[in-house]
């Protein structure tokens, strides 16, 4: 009996302890899962906006493109991307920005491995120009997709502490790039609203154009498509890294018509 009872004992003693290492193990998992505060702050945010892969169950979109600078110019597309693979393709049927020297419709696309351009249904192979497409293209596409793709791998998050603007408090969190070969990357500074968690505005830089030292800041309005809030209006302009509003004109974003799931396949992206 004696015996009997010091194997429960014993037995006891190891069960315990198992349970405490399994509890043990489960808080460093927990704490691991948000050992950045910059990055938990982002996730919490995607708990609202929605993640990527809300983006990959709703196939693809169509919408209506307005881009218009200060001196009036304005560009108007109709964009198409398909999520999967990020296939990009816009029909512009303004572009008093985007290669204002030709007349008529013009077409640019992103098959998955090529960027073309098209005019009035003409393959153009001007390479100054098909620069300008292999900017445009992932440009658009991740403008749409921006914040869906805020968990991607390869950003690095700071947190850079709270700051209150206009009696609304936020919580700024810098995201960079992994740099290759060390070129600079672009860097986008969130002010993330403590009470909505929504993106109100974030300061971002344009490596590819140098844009670097001096920022710029856009501000944002979302509108609810189905189940997923997309920041469909859009202003932005200079800035300093204080995110204050400087002097001068916005340049105007609007995105409408927006519609998921459109049956694109990848020829709708491909220079027939």
């Amino acid at each position: 009996m004696k015996l009997k009872l010091t194997s429960i004992f014993i037995l006891s003693i190891v069960l315990i302890s198992c349970k405490s290492e399994i509890t043990k193990q489960e808080v460093i998992e927990s704490n691991a899962t948000y050992q950045n505060k910059g990055r938990e702050l982002v996730s919490k945010t995607l708990d609202k906006l929605g993640i990527y892969n809300d983006l990959l169950e709703r196939k693809d979109v169509v919408y209506t493109y307005s881009y218009q600078t200060p001196d009036g110019k304005k560009d108007i597309s109709t964009e198409k991307y398909l999520f999967d693979g990020e296939l990009s393709y816009g029909l512009y049927d303004k572009h008093e920005r985007t290669f204002p020297d030709l007349t008529g419709q013009i077409e640019q696309g992103y098959d998955g491995e090529t960027f073309w351009l098209r005019h009035n249904g003409e393959t153009l192979n001007d390479t100054t120009r098909l620069k300008r497409v292999a900017f445009n293209r992932p440009t658009n596409f991740y403008w749409f997709a921006m914040m869906q793709k805020l968990l991607d791998p390869g950003l690095i998050y700071d947190y850079l502490g709270e700051k209150k603007i206009n009696n609304t408090n936020y919580e700024i969190v810098k995201i960079s790039f992994t740099s290759k070969d060390n070129k600079p990357t672009d860097i986008y500074q969130l002010y993330i609203n403590k009470e909505t968690l929504f993106i109100d505005q974030f300061l971002f830089t344009v490596a590819d154009y140098g844009v670097v030292e001096t920022p710029f800041l856009m501000i944002l309005k979302y509108e609810e498509i189905d189940d997923l809030w997309i920041p469909s209006k859009r202003l932005y302009k200079k800035s300093n890294w204080e995110a204050d509003v400087l002097e001068g004109p916005w340049i105007k974003v609007n995105w409408s018509d927006i519609k998921f799931n459109n049956n694109l396949s990848k020829t709708d992206f491909t220079n027939m």
